[in-house]
């Protein structure tokens, strides 16, 4: 059954630990902005808050890969346990009580550092100890286990459980849920890293996560990475206020949101198993990369000519979802294209996606007010037909060797 599903069954109680960690790590992800702000933050203080938490995403994910290349991720996920536990107790313990920035900004900063330590070990761990022929599909299982418990069981059940335990009662209760998730990946979870892929911890090894961009194929990598998450981080900055211009309602907007990724959880299994059997680089380009850029046209071109249409917009936005996915095997590629440095390959695969982030918000505060909705869909459009253009670069040493060889 497992072989049927290309689930790696030698890591099956590690897709189950990342699954209940990242439901602790995503209970308040929907609703702590406002929140504080009727708290009595600022909404300046409030976004100071979340940019902080950003960096620390960032600059943990960056480093991840060299991390475990050297100490091994069983290590360095119980190393983002103890940063998650010790960044709540401060936010929540101290800086929440009584509103604090000066506590509040530390911890919060502390506690980013955990989920990336913790989940994109495992990731690391699973192109290690999968075969390369099911590498993009033990890939979609992450993705998959990873979005479920951040973007669909984490908000979900902070939805139903918020009227009845309170703000500060479910903060806590998601340490629960990181320490049972952390409990079940790193200690139930016997899987072992072959010997040979760990390397002796020193400087010069930790380094790599930056000469290694030296190599073009890993700068071109970082590319298509970095536009992998524009759209999914950028849109939710002005598609609403896009949207409410046409008379759809802010329920409405987050309805249509949480499908996108309800979809895209499935979605990511599937192009897992697609992109083992048409092609990495065929998936990412066509699906990822050509595909998104046209919906993304269309998200843009729908309430234009329909309107008010919650169904058909609602469809739109859910081949967002679809083909965001397209990128999935980019993860399974990317240790590929370094095979003597996986761990440093991983480490600007993680920096791709931090990248995102900043990217996206960025564009959209430059442009949207001189070119509006449609100009900076149109910015994200052009990127992702950049990322289809480069992406036939991204070869690995062995197919660059051949290309040689048949040139001569």
């Amino acid at each position: 059954m497992f072989d049927k599903l290309g689930l790696p069954k030698n890591l099956l109680w590690g897709y189950i630990g990342l699954t209940i960690f990242m439901i602790g790590d995503g209970l308040e992800q929907a609703w702590i902005s406002i929140w504080m702000v009727e708290r009595g933050l600022s909404v300046a203080q409030a976004s100071y808050l979340i940019t902080a938490y950003g960096v620390t995403v960032t600059l943990a994910a960056w480093i991840t890969g060299v991390l475990v290349q050297t100490l091994g991720p069983r290590k360095i996920m119980f190393f983002g346990v103890i940063a998650f536990v010790i960044g709540s107790v401060g936010f929540i313990g101290i800086g929440l009580r009584n509103m604090e920035m000066i506590w509040m900004l530390p911890f919060y900063a502390i506690r980013g550092i955990g989920y990336p330590l913790f989940a994109y070990s495992f990731l690391v761990w699973i192109n290690y100890s999968s075969p390369v022929e099911r590498r993009s599909t033990a890939v979609g299982w992450f993705w998959f286990t990873f979005s479920l418990g951040l973007s669909v069981i984490g908000p979900w059940f902070s939805a139903m459980a918020l009227p009845v335990m309170g703000e500060i009662h479910l903060l806590w209760t998601g340490m629960i849920f990181v320490i049972v998730g952390a409990s079940f990946a790193i200690l139930v979870n016997k899987d072992k890293v072959p010997d040979e892929e760990i390397h002796p911890f020193s400087i010069a090894e930790l380094v790599k996560a930056i000469t290694i961009l030296k190599r073009p194929v890993m700068s071109i990598g970082l590319i298509v990475k970095s536009i992998n998450g524009v759209a999914q981080y950028g849109l939710a900055t002005f598609l609403p206020l896009y949207l409410i211009s046409f008379g759809y309602s802010k329920t409405e907007w987050l309805h249509m949101w949480s499908a996108v990724f309800l979809v895209a959880i499935f979605a990511n299994l599937f192009f897992g198993f697609f992109g083992d059997r048409f092609g990495w680089r065929n998936t990412i380009m066509w699906v990822g990369g050509i595909s998104y850029a046209i919906v993304l046209i269309l998200v843009w071109l729908v309430p234009q000519l329909f309107g008010h249409n919650f169904y058909v917009m609602a469809v739109v936005l859910c081949l967002c979802g679809v083909t965001m996915a397209g990128y999935v095997p980019l993860s399974a590629l990317f240790p590929m294209l370094a095979p003597d440095n996986k761990g440093a390959a991983m480490s600007i695969l993680n920096l791709g996606a931090g990248l995102g982030a900043f990217i996206a918000p960025a564009i959209t505060a430059i442009f949207y007010t001189s070119l509006g909705a449609g100009g900076v869909i149109g910015i994200y459009s052009g990127l992702y037909v950049l990322s289809a253009v480069l992406t036939p670069l991204l070869k690995t040493p062995d197919e660059l060797v051949n290309k040689k060889l048949t040139t001569k």
